[in-house]
C-alpha cells in the first residue's frame, strides 16, 4: 500500500500542480473588475516592453485597413492601456478577439438607431418608408395601391406608427404634406380591427374647418374603405340636416363633419351612437378657431367619450391651438413636426412674385393676364364673395371662361364647382378664402391674390394650393398697389421669397372704355358692381394690418375704375373711423368724380356713418408722382430695403 501510494503521490503531485497552473492562467486572462484594478506597474518591471507596441501598431495597421471607423477606437483603446497592466501577446490577443466582438456588437447597435432615428427620413416631404412596412391589413394595402401610393411622405412616416398603437399625436405639417392619410389610415386600422359594426355607431369622427375640405376628406376616406365593411358618412353645413339624420341612427362607423354641423347632430339627433367612439381626429385646427368654431369645439369634446384616442393636425401652433390641445388630449401627446428648420414656409417648388399695379389698372391686367393662360389651370383669390360673383359674371361676358367659389353659393353648387374644377385640365378659378386651406386641387399652375391677404399666414395658405408634393412647381402672382408696398416686409420676416415681376403697359389690354359702358348700360352687371364695390371698401376697412391697408388712403375714383365705373357709384358704407386722424363732416358718396386735378384736389378718406369726406393730399400724406398721386412710405429707408430682391421678371 505504501508502494501504492508512493506510486501514486508523484502523479497526484504533478497533477494537483496542473491544475494550479490552469486556475492561476485562468485568473490571468479573467478581465478584472473595476474594484480589482492595480495602479501600473513601472515601466521596469513590464515584460517585453518593446515587442507589444509593435504588435499592436501592426494590429492597428492591418484593423485601420478593414475598417477605417475602428481606428478610432483602437486609440481609445490605447489610451485605456495607460491605466492598467500590459497584458501577455496570448492575452491580448483573447482581449482582441472579445473587443472585436464587442465592436461589432456596439456597431449593429448603432445601426438599429439610427435606423429607427431616420425613420421617415427622405428627401423633401417624402420618406424612405413604403406603407407595406406599417403592417396594414390586406384591404387597407389593396386600398392605398390602388390610390396609386408605394411610399411614404414625412408626416405618414412619422405620425402613422404611433397612431396605429393608439397614442395621441400632436402634428405640424405645412399644406400638401400629406396628411389627410396620416391620420385617415389609422382610422380605418381602428375600424377594422376593432371589428366596428353599424349597430356599433360611429368609432372615428373627422372635424374639418370648411365644407370643402370635408368633402374632400370624405372622397379620401372612400377610396381607403374600398375593400372594407366598414360605413362612412358625411355631415356639414349647406346638406340636407334630414338625410344626414337618417344615415347617422343607420350606423355610421367613421362620420366627417364641420364643427357646427356636427355639434348640431350631438345635442338633436336622437339614435346618434356615439357613445363607442374609439378617435377623435381634428384637422386644421388652427382654421377651426380662425373660423370662430372655438365654442363649438369645446361643447363637443365635452359631449364625446373621455377615453378615446385623439390626433390633431395644425399648419401654425398659436395659443388657441395650445388651448384647445390642453383640452382635448387627455394624455400626453406625441409631437410630430416635419417643418422644423425649414428655411422657406412655402412649397419647394413655388416661384412667387408680385406686381406693383396701380389700383385704377389692376382689373385690366388681370384681364390681359388671364387672356394669355387661358391654357393654364388659375386660381384668383378675392376678399368677399361680392367681389367673386361680380368678377366671374364680368369675365363670363368678355369670352373668358371661369369657375367661381364663395361662400354665399349653395352648398350642391360649391361642391359641383370644386369637382368640376378639379377634373378640369385648365381652367380659371376665382374664390374666396375659401378654398385657400387644405383643398387637395390637382396640377394648379398660378395662384394669383388680386386682392392682398389679411396677413402672411394667409398669403402662404393660399399659395399652397399649388407646387403640392414632391417634385411639383408653381407659380404664384401677388398683386399690390404703391401704397401697399411695406406687406413685403411682413412675407419676407415670415421667410417667403418673392420677386418682383414686371409688366408693359403697352401690352394691357386696352378695353377700359368699353368695360365702363358695358357695366353702365347692364342693369344686372351693374348692381353687382356696386356690391363689389361697397364689398372691396368694408373688406379694406376690416384689414388686420391696418398700417399698410388702411382705407383711409384709398383712392375712390381709382377704386371705382378698377371696377369699371367712370364714376364713384353711390352706397352706404359704414366704416369706423376711430382710427382716423382726418375727421371732416360727415356725408354720402357722390357721383361725382372724386380723382385728382387742380380744380379739385382732394383725395376721399372715410368719416363716421359711412359717409367719405375729402381732404387735401399733402395733408393725407399724397404727393404728385408722374400726373398721379402716391402716399409716401413711412421712410424712405424702407423702401430701399423693399427694392433690394431678385431682379424682376416680366409677368408677359
Amino acid at each position: 500500500m505504501a508502494d501504492d501510494s508512493e506510486l501514486k503521490s508523484p502523479y497526484s503531485s504533478s497533477s494537483a500542480a496542473s491544475d494550479d497552473a490552469k486556475k492561476r492562467k485562468r485568473k490571468r486572462n479573467r478581465p478584472k473588475k473595476p474594484s480589482d484594478s492595480q495602479p501600473p506597474k513601472p515601466i521596469e518591471t513590464q515584460q517585453q516592453p518593446e515587442e507589444e507596441p509593435e504588435e499592436d501598431a501592426a494590429e492597428d495597421t492591418q484593423k485601420h485597413e478593414e475598417n477605417t471607423k475602428k481606428d478610432k477606437k483602437m486609440k481609445k483603446d490605447n489610451k485605456n492601456k495607460l491605466n492598467r497592466e500590459k497584458p501577455k501577446p496570448q492575452k491580448e490577443a483573447e482581449e482582441d478577439e472579445e473587443e472585436e466582438e464587442e465592436d461589432n456588437g456596439e456597431e449593429e447597435e448603432e445601426k438599429e438607431k439610427k435606423k429607427v432615428k431616420s425613420s421617415g427620413v427622405g428627401f423633401g416631404i417624402m420618406s424612405t418608408e413604403a406603407f407595406t412596412s406599417l403592417g396594414l391589413s390586406e384591404p387597407t394595402l389593396r386600398a392605398i395601391n390602388d390610390m396609386g401610393f408605394q411610399q411614404m411622405t414625412q408626416i405618414q412616416a412619422r405620425a402613422i406608427p404611433p397612431l396605429l398603437e393608439g397614442r395621441d399625436v400632436l402634428g405640424a405639417a405645412r399644406t400638401g404634406s400629406g396628411k389627410t392619410l396620416a391620420f385617415l389610415i389609422p382610422a380605418v386600422e381602428l375600424l377594422y380591427h376593432t371589428r366596428f359594426a353599424t349597430r356599433n355607431g360611429t368609432g372615428v369622427v373627422v372635424i374639418c374647418p370648411t365644407r370643402e375640405l370635408a368633402i374632400q376628406t370624405h372622397a379620401v376616406a372612400k377610396n381607403l374603405l374600398k375593400y372594407h365593411s366598414q360605413t362612412l358618412g358625411l355631415v356639414i353645413g349647406g346638406a340636407a340636416r334630414r338625410g344626414e339624420a337618417e344615415r347617422i341612427v343607420k350606423g355610421v362607423n367613421l362620420l366627417v363633419a364641420t364643427p357646427g354641423r356636427l355639434l348640431d347632430h350631438l345635442q338633436n339627433t336622437k339614435g346618434f351612437i356615439y357613445k363607442n367612439l374609439k378617435c377623435l381626429m381634428i384637422d386644421e385646427a388652427d382654421r377651426i378657431l380662425e373660423a370662430n368654431f372655438e365654442e363649438e369645439m369645446k361643447q363637443i369634446i365635452k359631449l364625446l367619450p373621455k377615453t378615446r384616442q385623439t390626433a390633431l393636425f395644425s399648419a401654425t401652433q398659436t395659443q388657441k391651438v395650445e388651448d384647445l390641445a390642453r383640452l382635448s388630449f387627455q394624455t400626453t401627446p406625441i409631437y410630430v413636426d416635419v417643418d422644423d428648420g425649414r428655411t422657406k414656409v412655402t412649397n419647394e417648388g413655388l416661384e412667387q412674385g408680385y406686381c406693383v399695379v396701380p389700383c385704377a389698372k389692376r382689373f385690366i391686367l388681370l384681364y390681359s393676364f388671364l387672356k394669355r393662360n387661358l391654357s393654364k389651370k388659375v386660381m384668383v383669390f378675392f376678399s368677399s364673395c361680392n367681389s367673386v360673383k361680380f368678377h366671374s359674371e364680368l369675365l363670363r361676358y368678355i369670352q373668358i371662361p371661369c369657375f367661381d367659389i364663395h361662400g354665399k353659393q349653395k352648398q350642391q353648387k360649391r361642391t359641383t364647382t370644386f369637382f368640376e374644377f378639379c377634373e378640369a385640365e385648365k381652367g380659371i378659378l376665382l374664390c374666396t378664402d375659401v378654398a385657400a386651406r387644405g383643398l387637395d386641387i390637382p396640377a394648379v399652375d398660378w395662384i394669383v391674390q388680386y386682392d392682398p391677404p389679411d396677413e402672411p399666414k394667409e398669403y402662404i395658405h393660399r399659395v399652397g394650393r399649388t407646387a403640392r408634393g414632391e417634385g411639383a412647381s408653381g407659380h404664384a402672382l401677388l398683386f399690390l398697389i404703391p401704397e401697399e408696398l411695406q406687406f413685403l416686409r411682413y412675407l419676407k420676416a415670415a421667410k417667403v421669397p418673392v420677386k418682383e415681376y414686371e409688366f408693359s403697359e403697352k401690352k394691357l389690354s386696352n378695353v377700359q372704355s368699353h368695360l365702363e359702358k358695358l357695366v353702365g348700360n347692364n342693369y344686372y352687371l351693374n348692381k353687382s358692381a356696386k356690391d363689389a364695390y361697397r364689398s372691396y371698401i368694408l373688406a379694406y376697412n376690416s384689414h388686420s394690418m391696418k398700417d399698410i391697408f388702411n382705407v383711409h388712403r384709398l383712392d375712390m375714383q381709382a377704386v371705382a375704375a378698377s371696377l369699371c365705373f367712370s364714376n364713384p357709384p353711390k352706397v352706404n358704407v359704414n366704416i369706423d373711423s376711430s382710427s382716423s386722424k382726418f375727421r371732416k363732416k360727415t356725408r354720402k358718396v357722390e357721383g361725382s368724380r372724386h380723382g385728382f386735378s387742380s380744380s379739385s384736389p382732394y383725395v376721399f378718406v372715410n368719416a363716421e356713418q359711412g359717409a367719405l369726406s375729402r381732404v387735401h393730399p399733402m395733408k393725407a400724406g399724397f404727393v404728385p408722382v408722374a400726373d398721379r398721386l402716391v402716399r409716401l412710405p413711412t421712410s424712405f429707408s424702407s423702401v430701399f430695403q423693399l427694392h433690394n430682391l431678385p431682379p424682376s421678371t416680366d409677368i408677359f
